[in-house]
């Protein structure tokens, strides 16, 4: 069973070689579909020599199949565009969603798509406040997800504990039937709404968490806060 990891990235040298290393040292078969938002420091390059060289640029120990896919946006136009084209590409069975700096773990995804390889589930939110390790940061953060993770419980019937998490695993089936539509941010409540009204299969497994400080590179700020609370009630009342 193929999994697609979908990584968007912006910016992101720093921590974009580690990240690679680590998803291509996880024993099972996926391939790796990269599409740089257009960044200016580097990752762009990278990423070519990536495509020219394969895995083998990463050093590391690659384990199992890994098969490494490289897509350019020729403008910056946020997350979910990035996604939206990352999905439309993958080949995978499994289809997750990875970020390429190193709050995620990719040691994680087994355990994240397992309930799907299990055939019990469709659709997997990996959460960050069940009981793993997590580094302490931002407490307006933990507020306002809880907020936002809250409010669209409240309005797709849910009872997610994260649903701002990176890490969400689709069956390929469940993502050829949704069009997404956010560019940003607002990509994780616009997801979580159209699975929800899908009845699909949900489950939620728990995942270490080592975010990072804006100086680290940390992107969110408030005003997608602001569009997330925008997506979750024009997802609503979609529904």
């Amino acid at each position: 069973m193929l999994v697609s990891l979908v990584i968007p990235v912006y910016n992101e040298i720093p921590t974009l070689a580690e990240l690679l290393r680590r998803c291509v040292a996880v024993d099972f078969p996926k391939e790796l579909v990269l599409i740089d938002d257009c960044s200016k420091d580097g990752s762009r390059e990278f990423l070519r020599q990536l495509q020219e060289q394969g895995v083998g640029l990463l050093g590391g120990t690659p384990r199992n199949r890994n098969e490494v896919r490289v897509l350019f946006q020729e403008k910056n136009q946020g997350k979910g565009a990035a996604l939206r084209r990352g999905f439309t590409e993958a080949t995978g069975d499994i289809i997750i969603v990875q970020d390429a700096d190193l709050e995620y773990d990719p040691r994680d995804i087994p355990n994240v798509i397992q309930p799907i390889i299990d055939g019990v589930a469709d659709v997997v939110f990996g959460s960050r406040f069940t009981g793993t390790p997590r580094r302490v940061l931002y407490y307006w953060h933990t507020v306002l997800n809880n907020v936002l993770t809250t409010l669209s419980n409240m309005t797709s019937g849910l009872n997610l504990t994260d649903m701002e998490t990176c890490y969400k695993a689709f069956r390929a089936e469940v993502l050829r039937s949704v069009q997404v539509e956010e560019d940003r941010f607002g990509f994780e409540p616009e997801i979580t709404a159209k699975v929800a009204r899908g009845r699909w299969r949900v489950f939620e497994v728990p995942i270490s968490y080592h975010g990072r400080t804006y100086e680290e590179g940390k992107k969110i700020g408030w005003k997608d806060g602001v569009r997330a609370l925008y997506a979750i009630a024009k997802y609503s009342v979609k529904r």
